[in-house]
């Protein structure tokens, strides 16, 4: 699979697309790219259209100076998605791409037929210390150094970071380094921080959606999670799912924050079964307004 790359508002924005069928949408997380599903698209595209982005400020696409809050990452998939043709389907996210894909089901609920979240961003107050240092004061001038090729190249410096950090050798390693690579270049590195300062802050992660969860009653709902996650707890998940009524919840107990990478294999099929089993969402502005008056 190749990326393919469209103009949207004058920015470059770099997706993978493969399959027929059904719309399903990956988004990822914070200082991530497309390629994070590389394991998954596949065998997906086998029976969906797999549409998987790189968002704005991320992997190939465009690095403007600008918005990168979830408001204005959700707009972006939604112009991709009509760009390209798509009126709705199954939104999956992970991490970052969790909260992102919870907003875009708040700002345009006729888009989202099914929401998946992995790992997600926006259920709770903890996350990994690694992230709550990034947005402190005077972490632009840390970065660089953390990103410098001679300390990414120092292989055993870097790794011993990470594992003293929580992080295990495996995936969570792998895309936590490529992570770090990444913020090797200034227009990369300014939109991490601008990404992650709207969602976190030194106490910990500062947005949270449980008090809206409520406007899910209608759509299809999955929870996946990695039983050793570092990065956001696992008892995320499960409060989330307690608040939602007929919502399911997957824990893959010996993943880490990568799931959809530590067991591809099992991802793919728990994916499948969830779009399988349900019928897709279909909220109107009617609908939306009755939900919006239960919460008074």
């Amino acid at each position: 699979m190749e990326h393919e790359t469209i103009k949207l508002h004058g920015h470059s924005v770099s997706y993978q697309r493969a399959g027929w069928g059904p719309l399903l949408v990956l988004i990822h997380g914070i200082a991530g790219r497309s390629d994070t599903w590389n394991d998954v698209i596949e065998p997906l595209a086998e029976h969906y259209t797999v549409v998987a982005p790189d968002l704005l400020g991320h992997g190939e696409s465009a690095k403007p100076r600008g918005d990168y809050s979830l408001g204005a990452y959700a707009s972006g998939i939604r112009d991709l998605l009509t760009a390209l043709g798509h009126d709705k389907g199954t939104i999956v996210g992970h991490s970052l791409g969790g909260g992102v894909a919870m907003q875009l089901a708040y700002q345009f609920p006729e888009r989202c037929e099914r929401l998946v979240l992995v790992s997600s961003g926006g259920l709770g107050r903890e996350v990994h210390l690694l992230l709550r240092a990034a947005t402190l004061p005077g972490s632009d001038w840390v970065l660089p150094i953390l990103a410098a090729n001679r300390v990414i190249n120092t292989g055993a410096s870097l790794g011993g970071l990470l594992r003293r950090l929580g992080m295990r050798a495996g995936p969570d390693m792998e895309e936590m380094w490529r992570s770090f690579a990444s913020l090797g270049d200034r227009e990369a590195r300014g939109a991490f921080v601008h990404s992650l300062r709207a969602v976190v802050e030194p106490g910990g992660q500062r947005v949270n959606a449980t008090d809206r969860l409520y406007l899910a009653e209608r759509v299809p709902m999955m929870l996946v999670w990695g039983g050793r996650d570092p990065i956001i707890p696992v008892e995320h998940g499960r409060a989330a799912h307690e608040l939602i009524p007929g919502s399911r919840f997957e824990v893959f107990p010996d993943a880490g924050h990568f799931p959809h990478r530590d067991e591809p294999r099992r991802f793919v099929k728990t994916l499948s079964d969830f779009i399988e089993t349900t019928d897709p969402a279909a909220v109107t502005t009617d609908d939306f307004r009755d939900l919006l008056r239960q919460g008074d």
